[in-house]
């Protein structure tokens, strides 16, 4: 990787000084659209601050709560500062903020995280779900959008600095780059806009897919149709996604890095699919386990897709620490090496996110 770079939002950086790296967080985002009501009886629980009398109704309905889902606010923004600087003192090195355009997108946030704590901090182009974007955005062309994403890498967006200055902050992936089930024709614009980008910069991509099992398959299927490259590509939220293994596996066999990023959520009614369970923890490592048997132990990702309050351990969480300190213990008493875990956390995240320099 001597020819290669990581641009984070402080510049660039050699991929092998980025150390264990979390590939899908948020530091603040708008999350309101995903409101969704609690039962009758237990939204007089839900409704007012997270405190030690209601966390627990929180846990189980974290998407009832107002407060909770409102994810860019100063309380947020302290408890995300405490939970970085955290990760630094327990080894971590480097994360991807993968809040994307129409997330309400907070690069000077980024930014002040990333010089507070000298934790690299590696920033989001790209566009979140046809729902929460504007007509102006609907209406753009796969050349306009690709023109966007192209700018944001090479050339940066200025944000106001620390102190009274301008600074650019230049982004480093592609992504989250969101879908919905069925996938819409925006959604479908800006996978082939993120492919084609990405054929030219030789960059680094992430998606969200649609919350059904054969959503994954169809947005790398778009996106290497338009020219994308499979090794640069993480599929997210695979945790909530494809729940069998042997779909897994055949997922894994289209070469993208298959990505769980729902560590420390435990809590199997899945309010935002109703329908369908969400994992646990013991789940995700047991489909890691698997993939690593089977020889995919150079795709596999980690992280935990912070993007609430009840998840920042000033409010009763686990915080941006939770697989560093409690997860990897446990892959461990499983049977994988060092090396092994190195190459999920350390070397994967660096060979994902090289560019050319």
């Amino acid at each position: 990787m001597e020819n290669q770079k990581v641009v984070t939002v402080r510049g660039p950086v050699p991929p092998a000084t980025l150390g264990y790296t979390l590939t899908h967080e948020h530091f603040s985002l708008d999350f309101s659209n995903f409101y969704s009501s609690a039962p009758l009886e237990l939204e007089a629980y839900v409704s007012s601050k997270i405190t030690l009398q209601n966390v627990g109704y929180i846990r189980q309905y974290p998407y009832s709560c107002k407060y909770n889902i409102n994810f860019e606010d100063d309380d947020t923004h302290e408890a995300v500062m405490k939970d970085v600087m955290s990760f630094k003192k327990f080894g971590g090195g480097s994360i991807v903020e993968n809040t994307s355009h129409g997330l309400n997108r907070d690069l000077q946030l980024m930014l002040k995280v990333s010089e507070a704590t000298g934790v690299n901090v590696v920033a989001g182009t790209g566009h979140y779900v046809h729902g929460v974007q504007p007509e102006s955005v609907l209406s753009m062309t796969i050349e306009e959008m690709s023109d966007l994403y192209t700018k944001e890498i090479l050339f940066g967006v200025p944000v106001r600095g620390i102190g009274s200055g301008t600074e650019t902050v230049n982004c480093g992936v592609i992504g989250e780059v969101g879908s919905s089930w069925p996938i819409t024709a925006f959604e479908r614009k800006a996978i082939q806009a993120t492919a084609e980008t990405q054929s030219v910069l030789n960059c680094p991509v992430t998606f969200h897919p649609g919350r059904e099992r054969d959503a994954p398959f169809e947005i790398v299927r778009v996106y290497l149709e338009a020219g994308g490259k499979a090794d640069k590509c993480v599929m997210s939220h695979l945790d909530r996604t494809i729940l069998d293994g042997g779909d897994l596996l055949e997922f894994a066999k289209l070469g993208t890095y298959c990505q769980f990023d729902l560590f420390g959520t435990e809590c199997s009614y899945y309010q935002l699919n109703p329908t369908s369970p969400m994992q646990s923890d013991e789940q995700r490592i047991q489909h890691i386990l698997n993939l690593q048997q089977e020889g995919f132990e150079n795709r596999i990702l980690m992280s935990h897709d912070v993007h609430t309050k009840h998840r920042l351990t000033s409010f009763g969480g686990h915080g941006y620490s939770h697989i560093l300190t409690n997860v990897l213990m446990r892959l461990t008493l499983k049977g994988l090496d060092q090396k092994t875990i190195d190459t999920i956390t350390v070397k994967n995240p660096a060979r994902w996110l090289a560019m050319p320099k």
